[in-house]
């Protein structure tokens, strides 16, 4: 069982920034791509970024530019850095783990961003 920890959540304002962190139960970048996604009020989960286990980087259009995933193999964390937020970030943002075999995906809690105009 994995367990993700997710914590760097808060309020900002506008053009603000934040970095989330997800620290995992084990060492699983070598096996496992990471994620951050988002789901807004009232909205679909979406996926944010992702880094593949060879560190491949991949972002939604709306946060190129803005946002970087990151991870650190030996705190077993994986980073979401938020530069100039809008208001239109704000979410609950979570993190995930997805192993392609045999085929599983872990989830954090979720932390709330709110982003103030």
């Amino acid at each position: 069982q994995v367990q993700l920890v997710e914590s760097g959540g808060g309020l900002v304002q506008a053009e603000g920034s934040l970095r989330l962190s997800c620290t995992t139960s084990g060492s699983i970048f070598a096996v496992a791509a990471m994620g951050w996604y988002r789901q807004a009020p009232g909205k679909q989960r979406e996926l944010v970024a992702t880094i593949s286990t060879g560190g491949i980087t991949n972002y939604t259009d709306s946060v190129k530019g803005r946002f970087t995933i990151s991870s650190d193999n030996a705190k077993n964390t994986v980073y979401l850095q938020m530069n100039n937020l809008k208001p239109e970030d704000t979410a609950v943002y979570y993190c995930n783990a997805h192993f392609p075999w045999p085929l599983q995906d872990y989830w954090g809690q979720g932390t709330q961003v709110t982003v103030s105009s």
